[in-house]
């Protein structure tokens, strides 16, 4: 069980800045340095995974998640809707990823995942780099799980895929599975295309508007589905294809 700290501290996250070598919890200055070298080299492989997955909007490297005034915890990857504007994060991640090598103060981590699943975490993996490698699985009312080399991390309703354990940390791994994702996410990609394309032709087909091959050749070429649907929605009322389509 996390240590709980019963007595808040003086200190709130609007006095951290970007950079400062310390996270804060309950108002209380919790040292932080810089990741080592196989951390720093395991973060960025695993950042590239996560983020590939088709079913991610969003993902961050070392964001601050400030739930309340008198915490901020720098998190190694999260994973869900990250804004892109400057602050810390109010609203917990989805996934959270940590990184522990040798050294790490156990205590203290354990504290950091308990008040991250307090906060609406769903899932939190936590990487043991030294050995044996593995990976710890916490969730919100479940005991935690250890994860070894060869066996699947899942997270469901957040990843589309699951990812072996060892691409959180090898390369030639991260690698494989990335690209997997990227042709995965391009096919996903193409294929709303498709079905936003055929819907447009099949309004104007309904209303009996004819298609110029021009006006063909537009649609083809239109690979943004934000425009794609606008000009669905107009072509239900436009008085011919050339309004709806410009």
């Amino acid at each position: 069980m996390a240590p709980q700290v019963t007595e808040s501290g003086p200190f709130k996250a609007e006095q951290v800045r970007a950079g400062d070598p310390y996270e804060l919890s309950r108002g209380h200055i919790i040292e932080r340095l810089p990741a080592g070298g196989r951390g720093g080299r395991a973060k960025l492989v695993g950042a590239a995974v996560l983020n590939s997955d088709p079913a991610v909007r969003s993902a961050s490297v070392d964001t601050g998640f400030s739930p309340d005034p008198g915490t901020m915890r720098a998190l190694d990857i999260a994973v869900g809707d990250i804004p892109d504007a400057p602050g810390w994060l109010k609203s917990a991640p989805l996934l959270a990823v940590e990184y522990v090598d040798t050294g790490h103060d156990e205590d203290e981590l354990q504290m950091k995942v308990a008040e991250l699943l307090e906060a609406g975490t769903k899932i939190i993996w936590v990487v043991r780099l030294f050995s044996p490698r593995r990976v710890e699985v916490y969730e919100p009312g479940a005991r935690a799980r250890t994860l070894l080399p060869g066996e699947m991390l899942s997270a469901s309703n957040i990843l589309a895929n699951p990812i072996p354990v060892e691409a959180l940390y090898d390369r030639n791994v991260a690698h494989r599975v990335t690209l997997k994702n990227l042709l995965q996410r391009k096919a996903r990609e193409e294929g709303e295309l498709h079905t936003l394309r055929a819907s447009v032709r099949e309004v104007f087909s309904a209303r009996g508007l004819r298609l110029s091959p021009d006006h063909e050749a537009q649609i083809d070429q239109c690979s943004d589905p934000a425009v794609l649907r606008r000009w669905h929605r107009a072509a239900v009322t436009a008085p011919d294809a050339s309004a709806a389509l410009s």
